[in-house]
């Protein structure tokens, strides 16, 4: 499987429905614990595909080729979380500006200044989030991120009881910041953090079932939840599936910024392909698969090391029961945890035939165990 990606001139997903759905995926939102909105958008489009599709309790999707006993083997997990960070309505004034608490690892200093979006029961409703002009701030507080607790969203109401008739507590608040096309092949959006793994494990799954015929594994594609409040959905997907092997894929740090440490953190540049992550997690003997796999299907690869944890899903799935041969895959991202991350199409496009490509290779009954010699 040949990557046709370009790095300088692809503008998009080689194919249209693809690209929609990638676009539609990163602008529906879905925050951790309120995912059901993005999750229905994933669901419709493997059903296309896909033999099986079924839902957990939580909402974790998952989407299966050759399901059933005796048919698939081994039994091959590709996926990716598809919720992002946001925020949760905590508070309401007597003013009706809205208080809130984080969902996910939320960059506070981010926050003022944001058009935001609140997804409550009676609909969406814009709102801004307040602060303090330079004009009327103190020197001192010129150079200082307030506590969140201290920052609010204003919706335009004068009162608790007008708030009330939109919004609720508990409702959930993401960045009003949607797909974006830039140049140069790559796009930004809020929530690329995770959406775009979900995309990945859905179009590897598609693309595995474009040559069904060779594939001798059972390929179940799952898009997870809750990975950005503690790797839950991914959890319970690795306990229930029990895969023979693990493909994880999520956005990892793109270093090729003019004020990032690669001395520090490592080289990983956009356009160059995925990267697969070396250490403690990621299964050697997976590992090697990946790079062969990768070599014969002409898909660069890149490496990031981390030797104790991913901060992916792989870090949950990899230890259910007894072990699961498991390797994080990273598609490069600028900007993370912001309302401007930027992805690459030619690295998500080959992560999606990495996974597909590694599918069809394996064997019947093929398993990864590590050996002593």
């Amino acid at each position: 499987m040949k990557s046709k990606s370009s790095a300088k001139s692809q503008a998009k997903p080689s194919n249209d429905a693809s690209y929609e759905f990638l676009k539609k995926l990163l602008n529906t939102p879905s925050p951790s614990g309120f995912e059901t909105k993005g999750q229905k958008v994933w669901v419709d489009y493997v059903k296309q595909f896909a033999d099986s599709v079924e839902i957990d309790s939580y909402g974790n999707a998952y989407a299966t080729l050759n399901p059933g006993s005796g048919k698939g083997d081994p039994t091959i997990l590709i996926s990716g979380h598809v919720d992002e960070l946001g925020l949760m309505v905590s508070h309401i004034s007597e003013e009706g500006y809205l208080y809130f608490k984080p969902i996910g690892g939320v960059d506070k200093a981010l926050i003022r200044g944001q058009r935001v979006t609140i997804h409550g029961a009676k609909g969406s409703v814009p709102g801004v989030t307040g602060l303090l002009a330079i004009h009327l701030q103190e020197p001192d507080d010129r150079n200082k991120v307030p506590e969140m607790h201290a920052m609010h969203i204003d919706i335009g109401v004068s009162s608790r009881k007008e708030a009330e008739k939109l919004v609720s507590i508990g409702d959930a608040v993401t960045y009003s910041a949607e797909f974006q096309e830039l140049a140069g092949g790559r796009f930004a959006a809020r929530g690329c953090d995770n959406r775009i793994g979900a995309w990945a494990a859905a179009e590897g799954l598609r693309l595995a079932s474009l040559k069904k015929g060779k594939l001798k594994a059972k390929l179940v594609a799952v898009s997870t939840i809750q990975e950005e409040n503690g790797l839950y959905g991914a959890t319970m997907a690795g306990y229930s599936v029990h895969p023979d092997v693990a493909l994880v894929v999520d956005v990892t740090h793109a270093t090729d910024i003019p004020n990032c440490s690669k001395a520090k953190h490592g080289e990983v540049a956009m356009g160059k392909g995925p990267v697969i992550s070396l250490g403690s997690v990621n299964h050697p003997v997976v590992n090697e698969r990946l790079r062969k796999v990768g070599a014969a299907a002409k898909i660069p690869l890149q490496v990031e090391v981390n030797p104790r944890w991913t901060g992916t899903d792989a870090d949950a799935i990899f230890k259910q029961k007894g072990g699961i041969p498991t390797v994080s895959i990273g598609v490069p991202n600028r900007y993370m945890h912001s309302p401007v991350e930027m992805i690459q199409y030619s690295d998500l496009e080959q992560t999606a035939e990495l996974l597909a490509a590694f599918a069809l290779d394996c064997g019947k009954a093929e398993r990864f165990g590590l050996t002593l010699r």
